[in-house]
């Protein structure tokens, strides 16, 4: 589907994680629905969430697309990778993402890959802990982790540092750890 963002047309790319059929017990019998976990996102930037819910699976996943477009978040990158190490958590969910150098490739299961894969980063480890296998859950665990990190400019300027004062931190700091 595509989007204008500032005169550009943005193509998304869509991608089903999660099915789950719920039934509700009638006096005829059993009712199904559908719930669908669908990840959206334009494959560099932009990436976001929706769970539809309906009779036919069709309308759930057209439900969930039209809400993962109004969840957008904005992915931060330092090359193909992610800035930083950082923890998203979500109810019992917990989501670890780590950097890795180039080549690599996205090293995560399910959701995970699919919001980092249509995040644009190419390059990341990712590990699930927590006492949860809930995919819903370990999604929002991944956006909450995606919405915080932050990169090094933005680091700085909210330390409040600009030009010579920020290179010279960002020495010490790299000094410290070594690299």
């Amino acid at each position: 589907m595509p989007r204008k963002n500032e005169g550009a047309v943005v193509e998304f790319q869509e991608r089903v994680v999660a099915i789950n059929r719920v039934s509700k017990v009638v006096k005829g019998g059993k009712r199904f629905r559908f719930a669908v976990l669908v990840v959206v996102g334009d494959g560099a930037t932009q990436v976001g969430t929706g769970i539809g819910k309906a009779k036919e699976i069709a309308e759930a996943v057209r439900k969930g697309i039209e809400k993962a477009k109004k969840n957008m978040v904005r992915v931060r990158h330092a090359g193909s990778t992610i800035p930083h190490p950082v923890v998203g958590e979500f109810g019992a969910a917990r989501v670890l993402l780590k950097p890795c150098p180039e080549g690599t490739g996205v090293i995560a299961g399910g959701v995970v890959r699919a919001i980092m894969e249509l995040g644009g980063v190419k390059d990341v480890v990712t590990k699930v802990t927590g006492r949860t296998a809930n995919a819903i859950n370990i999604a929002h665990a991944t956006l909450e982790a995606i919405k915080i990190t932050r990169t090094e400019d933005e680091i700085m300027k909210l330390r409040g540092l600009v030009g010579d004062e920020a290179a010279e931190e960002a020495t010490a700091e790299k000094a410290v750890i070594g690299e």
